[in-house]
């Protein structure tokens, strides 16, 4: 018995839930996919499928073992594309993890460009704002905004700063009055973007301007990790936020936002984040990584540039 064909074909069973259908997918007689599977249980000596007229179902052993195939298979099909993505020509599947905001704005305006330049990279991109685990969910590289030395385990390289401005509605400021001063900041309604932890009805933004630098305490009735609700929340008039410029420019050029304290640089209180890549030692000989990171440390800085 050919032991990797018999494990390929029992996850194709599973899936298909027939015999029938699994033959059809594989492109093989019905029979051989059931010799097989018989072949398999009995090396194992024990039942993994529970085999009725109109459906085959994994046994509470089955499940547990299609589990660590599974994980078996991957891991080595992986090893057999690491082989490939040495070499210096880009090939096999690049699973990229980026923050929603950051990826409708600045990363999926270039995709088509990398994919042009990459036709043998097939690009697996997932949409979200968690800290995902890059081993536990199988990411190639983390687009990360924040501070590289959280990922002390991972290789990281820095792709674009990250400046930040604070920002207001008109309508805003016609009716709560412009602040002249960062300190005034204190008697306005701010929402304000959750860095982590907890509830917290206090944030500090940073001020600097040449040598000097101001701390002010801001509250607001509005909390979130994601900076697409802070924005409308701005643009409806309901306080004012620090928010990337990547994400205000536009509204900024149109009118649509004012921009205050120009003169001074603003961060929030956990430092001076960047966009950066993030990356498993085991992925720095990877040929489709390198590129994906050159490729976007070269285009995310003419986009901010521009």
């Amino acid at each position: 018995m050919d032991k990797l064909l018999a494990l390929t074909t029992l996850l194709e069973v599973a899936d298909a839930g027939g015999f029938s259908k699994a033959a059809q997918r594989l492109g093989v007689a019905t029979s051989s996919v059931t010799r097989l599977m018989d072949s398999l249980e009995a090396s194992l000596g024990t039942a993994l499928l529970t085999r009725t007229p109109r459906k085959v179902s994994l046994t509470d052993a089955g499940i547990a073992y299609v589990e660590q195939v599974s994980k078996v298979l991957d891991d080595l099909a992986e090893a057999d594309e690491s082989v490939f993505d040495s070499g210096a020509s880009p090939v096999g599947s690049l699973r990229i993890a980026v923050p929603s905001t950051y990826s409708r704005l600045q990363l999926a305006p270039h995709l088509a460009a990398f994919m042009s330049d990459n036709p043998r990279v097939f690009l697996d991109v997932v949409v979200a704002d968690h800290f995902a685990d890059l081993a536990l969910e199988r990411i190639d590289v983390a687009i990360r905004i924040g501070l590289p030395d959280r990922d002390a385990n991972l290789i990281v390289r820095k792709l674009a700063d990250n400046p930040r401005c604070v920002v207001a509605s008109h309508d805003y400021l016609e009716r709560s009055g412009t602040p002249q001063t960062p300190q005034a900041l204190e008697a306005h309604e701010c929402v304000r973007f959750a860095y982590g932890g907890g509830h917290r009805t206090r944030q500090v933004w940073t001020f600097r301007a040449e040598a000097a630098e101001e701390r002010v305490e801001v509250r607001g009735h509005l909390l979130s990790n994601n900076l697409d609700m802070l924005l409308e929340a701005v643009m409806a008039g309901r306080g004012i936020a620090l928010l990337p410029e990547w994400q205000v420019a536009a509204e900024i050029r149109a009118g649509r936002l004012m921009r205050l304290f120009e003169s001074f640089d603003a961060s929030p209180q956990n430092g001076d984040a960047v966009v950066y890549a993030a990356y498993l030692p085991n992925r720095r000989h990877s040929s489709k990584v390198r590129a994906l990171v050159q490729f976007l440390e070269a285009r995310l800085k003419i986009s901010l540039e521009g």
